[in-house]
């Protein structure tokens, strides 16, 4: 593994590493950086996967930030500021040394995150929209710290947001604004509801492989 500031799983395409695509997954509180591999394992095999470990320990897992509850319960909660700040810039940090590390196309890079790494994505691609080729940003929502950013380069980006009916953690309305949003400053926003609560089905899956592929194969 090369030396990134997050700790992070790296899977190779099968063939052609070198200046071929790549996705970088940011997993949810509580989780790991190999908790998602089973959802990257079901992208095209053309891509770099790299999996990044948030930095801060919680629970048996890590965490990007702790959760600021002022407004209300965890459905009402936002990212507090300085750890949001700080893993937004080990993640950009992160991506940019494994474009370096790995060979990837720095033109065609995709985020994928879910619940906190969903909402870490989405601030990141408004930070600079220039970066990041796509978005699929699942069961998250927009940061107030990010909400009224209007960046240039955001016209026509891709950007799946997906949210369940039944989530209570991160209620499907949240989720909703956020794709509102994004359709307001000019992304071209796909949206997905699915019936379940805060997790990936297997619907929710097979939408966010066939907007991964459409990227993927739209690029080349």
């Amino acid at each position: 593994m090369a030396d990134l500031p997050l700790e992070h799983v790296h899977v190779a395409p099968d063939d052609d590493p070198e200046n071929a695509p790549g996705v970088f997954v940011l997993h949810g509180r509580g989780a790991d950086e190999e908790d998602l591999l089973p959802v990257a394992q079901r992208l095209p095999d053309r891509l770099h996967v790299v999996s990044l470990r948030a930095p801060d320990p919680l629970q048996g897992g890590y965490t990007w930030y702790e959760l600021d509850l002022s407004a209300g319960g965890l459905e009402a909660s936002q990212p507090d500021a300085a750890g949001f700040r700080r893993s937004l810039d080990l993640v950009a940090d992160s991506v940019d040394a494994a474009v370096d590390e790995y060979g990837l196309d720095a033109d065609r890079i995709g985020l994928l995150g879910f619940s906190q790494g969903a909402i870490t994505s989405l601030s990141l691609l408004l930070e600079d929209p220039d970066r990041y080729a796509w978005v699929a940003a699942l069961h998250g929502y927009l940061a107030d710290a990010h909400g009224d950013l209007e960046p240039d380069g955001i016209e026509g980006k891709p950007v799946f947001v997906g949210a369940g009916a039944g989530d209570r953690v991160i209620p499907e309305s949240r989720s909703a604004a956020a794709a509102d949003r994004f359709a307001e400053v000019g992304a071209a926003v796909t949206r997905g509801s699915y019936p379940g609560g805060h997790g990936i089905g297997q619907r929710e899956l097979s939408d966010v492989v066939a907007f991964v592929e459409s990227q993927v194969a739209g690029a080349e």
